[in-house]
């Protein structure tokens, strides 16, 4: 009798600890899709400026509004994490040349409705690069998890995987992402 007891209680210390630690995954997965969304709601906040900015810059210039118009067109909304970024990578580093174009346009610069929406576009990109350090962040908590004993045995019977980071190749997160205009 106190052998069955002795099972019973270990079973139940047994499934109480993979319950705890199942749950502490599952936490962890929800938070990184969390942080995830939390970067597809800042590059949707910076699609929705370009429209308005290629409006303010076609009255200056036709290339320009035409070099914002083809970065609408690269937008992937589908797809693995390390595409999205691949393309997220593609779109910072042609707004960061159009930017860097708009340096010759001194009338537009004085357009107070462009600065305006440059502005925007400046405090979206700032928060894009918060969401993705926060992103990264708990990605990183994510994956440690998985790897560790024992949480690696629960991880690895109930099938969770190891998610990449969202790498913005040949930009580095401390650079600021567009040039003062002002």
């Amino acid at each position: 009798m106190l052998i069955i007891l002795v099972l019973i209680g270990v079973s139940l210390i047994v499934a109480i600890f993979m319950w705890t630690i199942y749950n502490g995954l599952v936490t962890a997965k929800n938070i990184v899709d969390e942080a995830y969304s939390g970067i597809d709601v800042q590059l949707k906040k910076r699609f929705e400026l370009i429209p308005n900015l290629i409006e303010a810059v076609k009255g200056y210039n036709s290339h320009e509004a035409d070099l914002l118009e083809q970065i609408l067109k690269q937008r992937i909304t589908e797809g693995d994490i390390l595409k999205i970024a691949d393309n997220d990578n593609s779109i910072t580093n042609s707004l960061k040349q159009f930017r860097i174009n708009v340096e010759a346009y001194p009338d537009l610069k004085a357009n107070t409705q462009f600065l305006k929406l440059m502005d925007n576009l400046s405090i979206v990109e700032n928060e894009l690069a918060m969401s993705r350090r926060y992103f990264n962040g708990a990605t990183r908590d994510y994956n440690i998890k998985i790897e560790v004993f024992p949480t690696v045995l629960v991880a690895n019977k109930f099938g969770f995987k190891k998610n990449p980071l969202y790498v913005l190749r040949g930009a580095e997160e401390t650079e600021l992402p567009l040039i003062d205009l002002k």
